[in-house]
């Protein structure tokens, strides 16, 4: 399978590309570092045996880098099977992007839309094609004022409204599209990455937790099962998730919204 991961340098995004990586797969890592993002691609071939291992690089918190990871990919890649909008954010010495936007919104809301609906081609050109996209048990009613710029918040409100605007994008993503399956993930909550002791400086569970769930939704023959649905690792099962991701009015108020931010922003 070709399988593309963002957010793969570090965290159970790297976690999951390495198991994945140990079954042959074709792994795309993306990071915002060249560097790191080199030095990761060289520690997942050597650690699973497997030199099919490339990267992508681009900073999520701007859009026109999103934008060019976007052509790159559409020019280098033929078809994915598997896409993980893993890469996210909680905490950052800048939270309000030189544009005015909240840089939870951006990178973990408006970045996977961005990409997600410019590569979503060449997913359908894949084999049992799905896209994994990365929640949390973390889940606040969105503000369009924080989705416009327009107010600031905590960085945990910030976090948790970006958080259930993705999962509310997956739930309509898989009422818009028949031939992918798109299933929203909670991996765990306070798992063991850089993120969560940032945030937090504790942790309740190894990152493994997360990289598993993920490996096993990536991986899984069927997707009937999981398409359209939240799996809540907490629970180690799908479960329901905020009553707001089943509200249509709310969740084609938010696309709206969305989607009138990253097409007339185009240096977000």
């Amino acid at each position: 399978m070709n399988i593309l991961i963002t957010g793969s340098t570090d965290g159970i995004g790297k976690l999951a590309a390495i198991k994945m990586a140990k079954d042959g797969h074709q792994i795309y890592l993306h990071g915002r570092n060249i560097d790191k993002l080199n030095k990761v691609i060289s520690e997942v071939k050597l650690e699973s045996n497997n030199d099919k291992i490339d990267g992508f690089v681009a900073d999520f918190s701007d859009l026109d880098q999103v934008r060019r990871m976007s052509m790159e990919i559409n020019e280098k890649i033929s078809s994915l099977d598997v896409v993980i909008n893993n890469a996210g954010i909680f905490k950052s010495p800048q939270p309000i992007t030189k544009a005015g936007y909240d840089i939870r919104v951006v990178v973990n809301f408006f970045a996977p839309i961005l990409l997600t609906n410019a590569i979503l081609d060449k997913i359908s050109k894949g084999r049992s094609p799905r896209i994994i996209n990365l929640s949390s048990a973390a889940q606040s009613p969105v503000s369009m004022d924080l989705l416009g710029g327009d107010i600031k918040v905590s960085d945990q409100e910030a976090y948790a409204q970006s958080k259930l605007a993705l999962l509310m994008w997956s739930f309509y993503l898989a009422k818009k599209n028949n031939n992918v399956a798109i299933v929203a993930l909670n991996p765990g909550s306070l798992l063991n990455t850089n993120m969560v002791k940032e945030a937090y400086g504790k942790f309740w569970s190894s990152a493994d937790k997360g990289a598993n769930i993920i490996y096993e939704l990536a991986t899984i023959k069927g997707t009937e099962e999981i398409d359209g649905k939240y799996f809540d690792n907490d629970r180690g099962a799908f479960g329901l998730a905020h009553p707001d991701a089943y509200d249509n009015e709310k969740i084609n108020e938010l696309m709206k919204k969305a989607n009138n931010e990253i097409s007339v922003n185009k240096q977000i």
